[in-house]
């Protein structure tokens, strides 16, 4: 059951379990970090105008450039 929950998936994207939480850490931080723009936006609409869509782009090509990378040759 451990081995299932902690080890398959990070296996899964070839990485060991530290590597992975590394990883989802730095995406995490990220995302609170477009979150935070994107709520002082809501406050102040003239401030971070495209800051937090660009950053969430940003994020999600990483994310895809991941995903491809483990079964690529």
């Amino acid at each position: 059951m451990l081995r299932r929950l902690l080890l398959d998936h990070p296996r899964s994207a070839g990485e060991t379990y530290f590597e992975h939480q590394r990883v989802a850490l730095g995406f995490a931080g990220a995302l609170l970090a477009a979150a935070a723009v994107c709520f002082v936006h809501a406050l102040v609409p003239g401030l971070f105008k495209r800051t937090g869509s660009s950053m969430v782009a940003r994020l999600h090509s990483q994310m895809a450039t991941r995903r491809k990378a483990p079964s690529d040759p």
